[in-house]
């Protein structure tokens, strides 16, 4: 253990050289935009997308092949993250775009995969949207998939049933998907391909149905068949009216940029859902959205792959909380350009959000650079926090949207108390029990580490909220806690994230009323580090609970518990500071020349058990935030002395 003078030099000198490459990245126009990276499903449907569109000879298509090459394993898979030993139905996506793209079945890279998948079930156990893909190139039957009648456009918001109960992304991926569903394409691409040789159980003995649980849910399977029998007798209700709802829908929701929804998911399916309708390639609605797409790419010399968004707001606004927490003034030119930035990208547009919630105005952030339907709590949060804290030119402007973006968040919160990411009462769980949604993703409801986010904001930022509302959502965090001390995370890996979260949220707003829940996260917290000081958990905790807290060390999960283990000592008094003098060495001893951390995991979350990411900045600014707290803890514990 490094003696306290010396660890103090050697934590001054990583924040200064962590400073240093964070003001270095920095975008002339204020933003800072790191890579997000998922797998390489999103890369390979894009391939699709545009050999369906025949725009494929316009872009260096051929990259993706070398890309797809370097992302497979020994063991002829590609993973969903890190480590995984491989995913079967990210790999097919990657043999079907490699077949695409003119690689010969023959190819030992296709060998490998090829006996992957067939150890693996094949085809035929891939997911929902893999059949999906595979089906408009005639790989595989449409009466495999789900049936999703347009009709379901027709009902109104007030219905127990409607498109405003499924989450953000889910609606905007599945309106334009009921014009595909309705149509059911085979689209002819260039070079034709087959992918018989993936079916396990030989093509001729494949069975292109849904998949029975045996349980309540198969009455959807019934309702399914139902479905397709209409669809077979020509007897659908409203289907013209229903398609010319989805054709609206989307045109009203696309960008001025081309985008929709700001994902990749709900650009491709906008897209194919006009292929559908016959829109010509030059239409000037289909070359925004395929322009769109382009603005994810990400193309070097060799390699060309498809981010699924870009997160400029939110890795704007962390870098910004960093900057300032480590010393940064508050005047600084980069804070400055970078607070007006966000300030210019306020969204001041009604969205979806007020389907449900019809008494509030607009005035939150989203995600992206462009994405005015889907503004969300979580990253309006984290920009409120960053305004706070730099002073700009225009102080009455900033004061006034941050007002804005109060009351909107206030008018959020969720009848059990907390906050979801995009939408209000978003909790219909049976939506996820549909054979459509193999991907448990269909809903939004409210979680502990968004929840968190709203409470460290009213807290850090000295805002006046209502005690009722605040009462509300404390009671929420304490129900949510486990058995263990420890808080779900569901935007974040895993545990350790949500447990962080509350912990920053609770040690600032409630100390006093919830300190024993605290000091219970962070004795969780101490519980799992590991050896080498540093703290780790694996995508895997996801499906498996009894892998809470475990995994290799990266540099984001140790800052993330430094940030709640330094929150919990301040409110509590308890110590843990070998703990924290343990985490601090970890960060330390792993950081690079140029004041960065490299962590191979994926410690950001899609869609849990499903779709995992890796935003490329979590191991910049998160370290830097976890020191300068840590640092402020010794300075204030010094003064105490």
């Amino acid at each position: 253990m490094q003696t306290q003078d010396r660890l103090t030099t050697s934590i001054a000198s990583a924040i200064a050289k962590s400073q240093n490459y964070l003001l270095s990245m920095q975008n002339p126009q204020g933003y800072w935009w790191p890579e997000l990276e998922s797998n390489v499903s999103i890369t390979a449907e894009v391939v699709l997308l545009r050999k369906i569109w025949g725009t494929d000879g316009e872009r260096p298509l051929h990259k993706v092949a070398t890309y797809l090459r370097q992302e497979q394993r020994e063991h002829g898979g590609w993973e969903l993250f890190y480590g995984d030993g491989g995913e079967l139905s990210a790999s097919v996506e990657a043999y079907m775009a490699l077949k695409l793209l003119g690689v010969p079945p023959t190819d030992p890279a296709m060998v490998r995969a090829r006996d992957f998948i067939l150890a693996r079930g094949g085809i035929s156990k891939t997911r929902i949207f893999t059949k999906i893909h595979l089906a408009l190139i005639g790989c595989y039957r449409w009466q495999g998939t789900p049936s999703l009648p347009p009709w379901v456009m027709l009902l109104p918001s007030t219905f127990p049933v409607n498109i405003y109960e499924m989450s953000s992304w889910a609606r905007s991926s599945t309106v334009p998907l009921l014009i595909v569903f309705d149509r059911k394409p085979i689209f002819q691409v260039n070079p034709t391909i087959t992918l018989d040789e993936l079916y396990a159980e030989g093509i001729e003995q494949a069975k292109f149905e849904l998949p029975r649980a045996s349980d309540w849910t198969d009455i959807f399977v019934a309702l399914d068949n139902g479905f397709k029998l209409a669809e077979s007798l020509n007897l659908v209700p409203f289907r013209q009216e229903g398609i010319r709802a989805a054709e609206q829908w989307i045109l009203e929701r696309q960008e001025a940029t081309g985008d929709w929804g700001g994902i990749i998911p709900a650009m491709l399916n906008s897209l194919l859902a006009l292929r559908c309708l016959d829109y010509d390639v030059a239409d000037p609605v289909v070359q925004r959205g395929l322009q769109a797409v382009d603005r994810f790419v990400i193309e070097t010399s060799d390699t060309y792959r498809v981010q699924p968004c870009v997160s400029p707001i939110w890795d704007t606004a962390w870098v910004m909380r960093a900057l300032v927490e480590s010393g940064i003034e508050p005047t600084h030119p980069a804070l400055v350009s970078s607070g007006e930035w966000l300030l210019g990208n306020q969204i001041l547009d009604y969205g979806d959000w007020a389907i449900k919630n019809r008494h509030s105005q607009p005035g939150a952030w989203a995600f992206e650079f462009d994405n005015r339907f889907y503004p969300d709590v979580d990253d309006s949060a984290v920009v409120v926090m960053a305004l706070a804290g730099v002073k700009l030119p225009d102080e009455k402007l900033k004061h006034a949207a941050i007002a804005r973006t109060v009351n909107w968040i206030n008018s959020m919160q969720c009848q059990a108390g907390g906050w979801a990411a995009f939408d209000l009462d978003n909790n219909a769980e049976w939506l996820n029990w549909l054979p459509y949604g193999d991907l448990k993703a269909m809903i939004d409801p409210n979680t502990a580490d968004v929840t968190a986010r709203v409470l460290e904001m009213v807290a850090t930022c000295n805002l006046s909220v209502s005690s009722a509302i605040l009462e509300r959502a404390i009671a929420y965090l304490l129900r949510e806690q486990e058995t263990e001390g420890c808080w779900f995370g569901r935007w974040g890996v895993n545990y350790i994230y949500g447990t962080s979260g509350v912990l920053s949220a609770l040690s600032e707003l409630a100390p006093q009323k919830t300190r024993v829940n605290v000091q219970k996260g962070a004795d969780w917290l101490v519980r799992y580090q590991n050896l080498d000081g540093g703290w780790g958990e694996t995508c895997r905790s996801y499906d498996d609970p009894s892998l809470k807290g475990q995994g290799p060390s990266t540099a984001s999960q140790t800052a993330w518990a430094l940030i709640g283990l330094v929150a919990a000592h301040k409110a509590t008094g308890e110590s843990a500071t070998e703990a924290m003098q343990r985490g601090v060495s970890y960060l330390l001893k792993t950081q690079q020349q140029d004041g960065t951390w490299s962590e191979a995991e994926f410690t950001g979350t899609g869609f849990p058990g499903h779709f995992y990411l890796k935003y490329h900045f979590y191991a910049k600014y998160f370290p830097l935030i976890a020191l300068s707290r840590y640092q402020a803890l010794m300075k204030g514990e010094e003064l105490g002395r």
